[in-house]
């Protein structure tokens, strides 16, 4: 998908402040057994077209408005994904604007997800 120039460069000023995590390091943390959430932020459509199994859906159109309620603990590991790692980052870098220390952008979002071999719904 081509993008537009004002987004990319709201993605990748925010994207200089994130951490980010790709699929190969996300499969890492899952096999140390890392605690953390893996949150999907992408729009309903796309949750219900398919959706990592275990995941949470918080888009990225209310995730600033619900985040303290579903997750109170603002050093808890948050894994985001979107459709490929840009909505992600603008989330996480909101979050980590709002206090939460351990938000983290998953580079290549679903794209990368769904063919990683980790279950689906």
């Amino acid at each position: 998908m081509a993008h537009n120039p004002g987004f990319l460069k709201l993605v990748n000023e925010a994207k200089a402040r994130v951490q980010e995590i790709d699929i190969e390091g996300y499969k890492k943390v899952l096999a140390a057994g890392v605690a953390h959430i893996l949150v999907d932020t992408r729009e309903e459509s796309e949750w219900a077209a398919g959706h990592v199994a275990g995941a949470v859906h918080l888009s990225k159109g209310i995730i600033e408005r619900d985040i303290e309620t579903k997750v109170p603990d603002q050093d808890m590991k948050l894994v985001l994904y979107c459709g490929g790692g840009f909505r992600s980052a603008l989330v996480a870098d909101n979050l980590r604007q709002m206090g939460y220390t351990q938000a983290i952008s998953l580079d290549g979002g679903w794209r990368a997800l769904k063919d990683s071999g980790l279950p689906l719904e």
